[in-house]
């Protein structure tokens, strides 16, 4: 398993595949298959069965997992991609964005 350099809650964009160009947030990260859930992005059909939670059943759109080396973080200050590094600032280690320098 890797280190993975994005949390839950991040603004990425989507850098290749079918749906490259689109951002959105990250609802949830899978770490043990190094996949994560774009809010509103890789929409795929599912079809459901009716339950308790969904009487009328049907084929319900949900995203689908993409690969995290398929994202980027996206910097709050320019709206630009960037990459992220760590250091130690006033103790504590931080993750800031590599294009301005400035804490996420």
């Amino acid at each position: 398993m890797i280190k993975l350099k994005i949390k839950t809650g991040d603004t990425v964009r989507i850098i290749a595949g079918d749906h490259k160009g689109t951002e959105g947030k990250i609802l949830t990260i899978d770490r043990e298959k190094n996949k994560a859930i774009v809010e509103g992005a890789n929409m795929v059909s599912k079809h459901e069965k009716p339950s308790a939670k969904n009487p009328q059943g049907g084929i319900v759109k949900k995203e689908a997992p993409l690969h995290i080396s398929n994202l980027a973080l996206i910097d709050s200050k320019s709206g630009e991609t960037t990459r992220i590094g760590y250091e130690i600032r006033d103790g504590k280690k931080v993750r800031f964005s590599k294009k301005s320098n400035e804490v996420i």
